[in-house]
Order: C-alpha cells, then structure tokens, then sequence
C-alpha cells in the first residue's frame, strides 16, 4: 500500500506491442498474429528521495517501464500513480502540464538527444519557456546561467552548440535541461551508459549531489551493476517483461537470491582470477514466444516439473521480494557474498 511518503505507485503495469506481419503476409502464408508482453504485470513503489533502479539485460522492459512512466508509451494495462494522481486520468494535455512538469527523464544518448541546430542556452531554455515559468528574457538568460553553473559548466557555454562538447559534459547540459522546470522526480534511462567509466563516475556524484541539494528522486534505469550499487536505494531485477527480485541494494549484492540475480551478479569482473565462478547458461528467450511457467527455467539450474508449468509470485523472504518456486520450496542454497571490490571501486 502507498504511503504519505511515496510518491510513484506503479501496480500491474502491462505494455504489449503488436509484431504482426502485414496482414497480406498473414493471409498467403497463413501467419498469426504476434505480440510482445514488454512488461507483463509489473508493480514497485518509490519512496520520495531515494533512488530505485530496474537492472536486467536488454529486452527486459526496463526501458518500456521508464517510457510509460513519462507518457512516452500508452500502458497496455495497469496503473501508475505519481503523488496521489492517477495518471490514466489525465486524458487532456491542459491537465497533464502540472504533473508532467514534476517529472523529467535523462535520456541515454547525449549526443541524440540534444538538438544539434541550437545553441546550448536554447536547448536548457526549453522547458522555461513550454512550461511558462520565465517569461522575462533577462530573467531567463540568468536562470540559464544558475541551471549550467550548477551542473558545473559555465554561464559562458550557453553560447556554443552541443557538437562543442565532450559526452560527458553534453549530459551535463541534458541534466540541466531536466532541472530547468524544477521536477521532483527524474527518470535516468542509463544516463552514463554511452561515456567512459571515468565520466561515468563524475556524472553520479554530480546527479547524487543534485539529489541531496533539491531533495529530488530517481528512477535508474541500468544493466550496468556497477553503476547501480553505486547509487541504488533499492533495486528491481527484471526478466522477460517481470520483476524477479526486489530488495535493498546491500541485502541485492550480499545475499542475491533469485538464480537470475546471481548469473547478473557472476558477470561483474573480481579482482581475484581464481575464485570459481557460475558460467553464464543460456540466452534470453524468444519475448514473442516466451516459455511457460517461470521465463527463466531455460536457463536455471534449479528448475523442476513445477517451474515448467507455474508462473511464480513475488513473495516475501526476510525483506526481499523474489519470484521463485526454488527459493519458496527451499531448494536453492543460500548465498552470502561480499560486494566486490571492482564495484565499490567505481
């Protein structure tokens, strides 16, 4: 159940998308239709001021989740709620401005999601001037000014064009077009994934320091493990359109519990080549024809008859939600691990 202090409800969140050949196709070759589940019943809560993350590989729906949470994408089903609005309800753009200038999203590519035809003071400008919050032009160059000052670039660099820029200080200047209209909550579709790991580093203490000065919350979007323990709260790990597992980053990365966290866990590099390590099994399966029961049992080590057959839940063990048949029979042996260093390090 919400509380007073959460302010996104996410609840059964579905979105399908038809791949159907051309209807011509279907009818001389005898074809059916075809439809990916990119998310098929997800629900999560995010608490004001933390951060959650969805991690998976690609083709989970972490993406999908983030873009129907904007309104990028009609969910299919489902609901979402931000700060007591259902945003289903919002159906007339006049309604939809107050709620949508709270909510901002960082987009993965700096170099694509800049315009490159404008000038940078243009491009932060952009939401003052949809929203109406500045209307004076020397009001509004000086907000421009505070804006790139405070993702550490200068007044100065409004002036040039984004192909003036490095990817690292191109997302600055995105993250300073999603400040402008003061949001509360921003969602970040894996903001460092196109910089080197350098960059990287810089762009999350920046975000982790916008954070506690404005009292903002985020939604992190990431297949990089990393990156998430370094500035995850709490942590969803999606497979195939669901969540598997949720739990407190520490509680994720100490003691993972579902089989598919543990293979995502496997692949992150340890400083001792020696130790015994899981080999990643299998691929992701076909998302337009999905395998029944759990999506994973392909690939699980652990699966039974029962897996084959029946969809597991997200149930309760000690503080984590996981989904999972082995774990609920207590089939799966426990896991303790430390954080390795590589992580901690980055």
């Amino acid at each position: 159940m919400p509380t007073d202090d959460t302010i996104l409800e996410v609840t059964d969140l579905k979105r399908h998308f038809d791949v159907s050949p051309p209807a011509l196709e279907r009818l001389l070759q005898g074809k059916h239709r075809a439809t990916v589940k990119a998310l098929d019943g997800v629900s999560f809560s995010i608490k004001r001021g933390e951060t959650f993350s969805l991690v998976g590989e690609s083709g989970c729906g972490k993406t999908t989740a983030a873009r129907c949470i904007v309104g990028l994408y009609r969910p299919t089903a489902g609901n979402i709620v931000f700060d007591g609005v259902d945003l289903a309800s919002l159906t007339q753009r006049k309604a939809m401005a107050p709620v949508r200038r709270r909510m901002q999203m960082i987009f993965q590519d700096p170099y694509a999601s800049l315009n490159p035809r404008w000038r940078v003071k243009k491009i932060v400008a952009e939401p003052l001037v949809t929203h109406g919050l500045v209307t004076d032009k020397g009001e509004l160059r000086a907000r421009v000014g505070e804006l790139l000052e405070q993702v550490r670039l200068s007044a100065a660099d409004g002036e040039k064009f984004p192909h003036e820029f490095s990817g690292g200080q191109r997302q600055r200047i995105s993250i300073a077009r999603a400040l402008a209209a003061n949001p509360e909550f921003l969602v970040c579709d894996e903001p460092t994934s196109a910089l080197d790991v350098s960059v990287q580093a810089q762009i999350l203490n920046l975000m982790k320091d916008l954070q506690r000065r404005l009292g903002l919350t985020y939604l992190f979007i990431s297949h990089n493990l990393a990156v998430i323990y370094q500035i995850s709260d709490r942590v969803g790990v999606m497979y195939l359109g669901k969540l598997v597992e949720l739990a407190s980053a520490d509680q994720l990365f100490a003691r993972p519990r579902h089989p598919y966290t543990r293979l995502l866990l496997e692949t992150i590099p340890r400083l001792d080549p020696h130790g015994e390590r899981e080999p990643v099994a299998g691929e992701v399966p076909n998302p337009i024809d999905p395998p029944p029961g759990c999506g994973f049992h392909p690939r699980c080590p652990y699966a039974n008859a029962r897996c084959r057959v029946e969809p597991p839940k997200l149930i309760d063990t000690d503080g984590t939600l996981v989904a999972c048949h082995a774990v609920e029979e207590g089939r799966l042996p426990a896991v303790e691990r430390a954080v390795p260093a590589s992580v901690t390090q980055q």
